[in-house]
């Protein structure tokens, strides 16, 4: 099974606790909420070192969802969460921003998801040094093309799909990953064979 296989089977069983958790179904809710909370608590710790912060929007986000459920149209579980998480951030750190002072809003809507994926990548599996390089090489990226590797690469969505998260149009999200692996395969020129599975994706 490949990665955009599993994602998509991944989806259909969220898929099935949010529309059992529209019907009322709280404990469905509860088991959806978990599901997310580990990929939701990481995007969001990309954002504040604030951890009690943190956790208190998710809670926020989990209510305010849950009371709305009946009027939510989802298609793909995830990418709806981190959407209205990255929103509802966005807003209460302008909304309060003196009280966040560690944080620069301007940088913050450049912030890459990339820590997360590397953070699971070390807890599952232990990295090559190939793989290490890769990893490197990706880290010197500028931000909003780490973001958009992330997004294609490692969560599997397509350019519509990030183009809607990033909050940019369908050819910048396509030009960020031009010049990414590009630049990826100038910093790792002795290890380029291990793009080659980015590069027929992106292809």
């Amino acid at each position: 099974m490949n990665k955009r296989q599993r994602i998509a089977e991944e989806n259909i069983v969220l898929l099935n606790l949010w529309h059992q958790s529209q019907q009322g179904d709280s404990l469905a809710f509860c088991q959806l909420a978990d599901k997310q909370y580990r990929t939701l608590f990481n995007y969001a710790s990309n954002f504040t070192s604030d951890r009690e912060f943190v956790k208190d929007a998710i809670q926020d986000l989990m209510i305010h969802i849950w009371e709305r459920r009946q009027n939510i149209n989802i298609q793909f579980v995830t990418i709806y969460f981190l959407k209205a998480l990255r929103n509802q951030l966005m807003q209460e750190f302008r909304r309060n921003n003196a009280a966040h002072p560690f944080l620069d809003i301007d940088e913050a809507e450049h912030l890459s998801d990339y820590q997360t994926v590397e953070t699971e990548i070390e807890s599952k599996e232990r990295l090559t040094e190939n793989q290490a390089k890769v990893r490197t090489a990706i880290e010197e990226l500028p931000r909003r093309q780490k973001e958009a590797v992330f997004l294609k690469y490692f969560e599997g969505m397509d350019n519509e799909q990030i183009a809607d998260l990033m909050q940019v149009n369908r050819q910048s999200v396509a030009n960020l990953l031009f010049k990414a692996i590009t630049a990826l395969k100038q910093h790792i020129h002795p290890v380029s064979h291990l793009l080659a599975p980015l590069l027929v994706l992106f292809l």
